[in-house]
């Protein structure tokens, strides 16, 4: 089983190339910010961690841990964010090594993925088999941003000046998909670097 990391700068179009991925190979794909959000549901050691940090009232109504309530604490607080992080990271890091491990038990697919724009950072390097870097022409990510998020160029900048250099992506990463263009290469690039494995009939 080839465990595979997908990382890249916001709206890079990580997503489109995963549904293409899912479509195509018999697969495992987790999107980082999905599974942070399942090890956060009340009864799990996570949620009890970030609930004795942050007080009772960042839940809801309905007990679980309130986005926006955790967000305007923490982000105003450096320390705080890093405590938070701290908690997280590691509960997310547990859960895609547990499900790693079903997955090649199982033997039912051949590739496991995981996506998140922080790869490279949560030190997922010494994790997956491979790193692939989903890269697009920035003048490209910010037209798609403006378009199907309706970002303000104040608030793509201020994401991409917070996210790894162009440099520092390729660096790191093994293997790069060029998504600026014509989607049908974005897939065949893909196909290229998947060769060999199985694909759903």
């Amino acid at each position: 089983m080839r465990f595979i990391g997908i990382t890249g700068g916001v709206g890079a179009g990580k997503s489109e190339i995963l549904n293409y991925i899912r479509k195509r190979y018999p697969c495992e794909i987790y999107l980082a910010d999905e599974v942070a959000h399942l090890v956060k549901q009340p009864g799990t050691e996570c949620y009890d961690a970030l609930v004795e940090l942050l007080g009772q009232d960042v839940t809801d109504e309905s007990g679980q841990i309130d986005k926006a309530a955790m967000a305007d604490r923490i982000f105003a607080n450096p320390a705080l964010l890093e405590q938070v992080n701290g908690i997280i990271h590691p509960a997310v890091r547990k859960f895609l090594l547990e499900r790693l491990a079903e997955a090649k038990t199982a033997e039912e697919t051949e590739l496991f993925f995981v996506e998140a724009a922080l790869l490279i950072e949560g030190g997922y390097l010494a994790l997956v088999d491979e790193m692939w870097y989903i890269y697009a022409d920035e003048a490209v990510r910010r037209k798609r941003l403006r378009a199907s998020r309706g970002y303000s160029e104040e608030k793509i900048a201020r994401i991409m000046s917070s996210q790894l250099t162009e440099e520092q992506f390729r660096e790191n990463c093994d293997y790069i998909i060029d998504n600026s263009g014509d989607f049908a290469e974005s897939c065949r690039q893909i196909d290229e670097r998947l060769s060999g494995t199985a694909k759903r009939h």
